[in-house]
């Protein structure tokens, strides 16, 4: 080693013991994830009976870099015990590192998952331990047929995109160790909700669990990222959603999202404020190939201009084995907005997707049958887009626009809703089916937002 000592802190103590078949560790910017994580990888080699492995990284040029030769990397942890071989030798064509084990010589791949046609030719047979560097950014192609050919599989990880597949499909699949559960950030526990794999493991690290790091040097750290924007979000505080691009990029789960319990009060009065109007939207999308959902949104405005969003639903045709036609989502909003009536209050204005004409006759025809006491009324959408987002962007700003935790479809698109990158002040056309049924409940309204 050239000197410097692996200091470890309880937590990273507690990983090195951990035993588990999967292990996934995430967390903020200089946390020590890939330099304990590779240590430990290379014990669990040692003691793995099978001789062939694999680290993976973006290329083969960033494997070495940030995990063979950096300090504190493989070469420097394990020294006379390694050898890497980059270009590959007479026996192995694919860089690789040879690793003597009391267990064996093991030959350790270094490949890049950035080149399909590379990974695809390398990848054969079953592995005993394999290691992705920044699985967010990988080739979920690759994950899959990577992770179905190992016995122990680790990865690193940086806060990303909370919709990409890597996520529904692995990672929060796993869960935090008990004893450090409390230590991993709520925003983060509440997206590891996929069905939990026997023994996967969930590993959140922070500023605070990289004993090598002083004081001053966090300070450093945290001086450099401009506090408030997306960066700040995911490198320091270690928390999910696109690094840039997003269009309600002031959102935050801290400010902006409540309890229902808060909210309830409010029907009422609460120090003088209360509810004096409810409002509902509808977002139809009947496609069975694609994401895109029947939204239904459900707010309140207080006499002290706090908009509410206080329920959501939400079905998407593509998962239903029955699905649903117009007919059916009137029958369902309508039960949708008695739900709430007896929860919150009544919303006699409803406002309906205007470029769905087949679900607004619909309506119609119910009403003429049935009679009903809502007014179901086609959507204003002659506000430009971008005025509604600005509108919003403010209300987040002063904390005037409120959302129930229990609005998680919402939440999500807040956290990954994005600009299109080759339009001007264009968001994309996507995860934005709830954004639309909250906006065509609001806009009507938009005059009692803000203010008294």
């Amino acid at each position: 080693m050239n000197g410097e000592k692996l200091i470890l802190s309880p937590k990273y103590k507690s990983f090195l013991r951990c035993s588990a078949p999967v292990e996934f560790l995430e967390g903020t910017t200089a946390a020590g994830k890939t330099t304990v994580g590779i240590f430990k990888f290379f014990l669990r080699i040692a003691q793995s009976p099978k001789k062939y492995h694999i680290i993976a990284a973006k290329n083969t040029g960033t494997a070495e870099k940030n995990i063979i030769n950096k300090d504190l990397g493989v070469i420097d942890d394990f020294g006379v015990l390694t050898e890497y071989h980059g270009n590959g030798s007479k026996d192995e064509k694919l860089p690789h590192i040879f690793f003597h084990t009391s267990k064996g010589d093991k030959i350790v791949y270094v490949m890049g998952y950035g080149d399909k046609t590379k990974w695809q030719t390398a990848l054969g047979g079953q592995y005993g331990c394999l290691y992705i560097d920044e699985i967010n950014t990988a080739d979920i192609g690759f994950v899959r047929e990577a992770a179905m050919r190992c016995d122990y599989f680790m990865a690193t990880l940086n806060p990303d995109d909370p919709g990409l597949t890597v996520y529904r499909e692995y990672i929060n699949c796993s869960r935090p160790l008990p004893q450090w559960q409390s230590d991993t950030p709520p925003e983060i526990l509440d997206m590891l909700d996929e069905e939990p794999k026997p023994g996967w493991v969930h590993w959140f690290f922070s500023f605070a669990d990289n004993a090598a790091l002083t004081e001053e040097k966090i300070a450093q750290i945290k001086n450099n990222v401009p506090e408030g924007t997306k960066l700040w979000k995911n490198k320091i505080q270690g928390l999910r959603g696109k690094a840039t691009g997003l269009v309600f990029s002031n959102f935050s789960r801290k400010r902006h999202v409540i309890k229902a319990a808060y909210a309830k009060q409010l029907v009422d009065d609460i120090n003088g404020e209360k509810f004096e109007i409810f409002s509902a939207g509808l977002d139809t999308a009947y496609s069975q190939k694609s994401p895109d959902t029947i939204a239904m949104s459900f707010i309140g405005i207080t006499n002290r201009g706090r908009c509410f969003l206080l329920a959501e639903q939400v079905y998407n045709n593509a998962e239903l084995q029955t699905p649903l036609a117009p007919s059916d989502t009137v029958v369902k909003y309508i039960a949708f907005l008695e739900r709430c009536r007896s929860q919150w209050g009544f919303a006699r204005n409803v406002f309906i997707d205007s470029a769905d004409q087949a679900t607004i006759t619909e309506f119609g025809k119910y009403k003429r049958l049935h009679g009903c006491a809502y007014c179901f009324n086609a959507a204003w959408k002659k506000l430009p887009i971008i005025d509604r987002i600005n509108l919003q962007l403010g209300w987040f700003n002063h904390e005037q626009f409120l959302i129930v935790e229990n609005c998680a479809n919402y939440i999500h698109e807040l956290e990954v809703y994005s600009w299109n990158e080759e339009k001007d002040n264009t968001p994309e056309d996507g995860n934005d089916h709830m954004v639309n049924s909250v906006q065509y409940a609001f806009i009507p309204y938009k005059q009692r937002i803000g203010g008294e």
